[in-house]
């Protein structure tokens, strides 16, 4: 797992307390494609589930981790594929 993907994990994992997170590095499929760096780690697949999410519409679930993220998300990461649930939820 690269800097980029420990940062992203990190920092759901702080912000959000997560009952199950997957971060996936999705930028070898991109490469070529705009905003693909080389060695990789600007486009990503993340799942999580928390307790947060609970109520929440979609969109108010994806603010909230584009927030938590906004430093990754103005720099390294082109782009962020969301699965969010919360808790109970398939």
């Amino acid at each position: 797992m690269g800097a980029v993907a420990r940062a992203i994990e990190r920092k759901l994992t702080l912000g959000l307390s997560p009952s199950a997170l997957r971060v996936v590095d999705d930028s070898a499929r991109h490469a070529g494609h705009a905003g693909a760096r080389e060695g990789g780690e600007s486009h990503f697949n993340v799942t999580i589930e928390a307790a947060a999410f609970a109520g929440l519409s979609r969109v108010r679930r994806q603010r909230l981790v584009y927030a938590l993220l906004a430093d990754e998300l103005a720099g390294p990461v082109h782009a962020l594929s969301l699965t969010t649930r919360a808790p109970g939820e398939s």
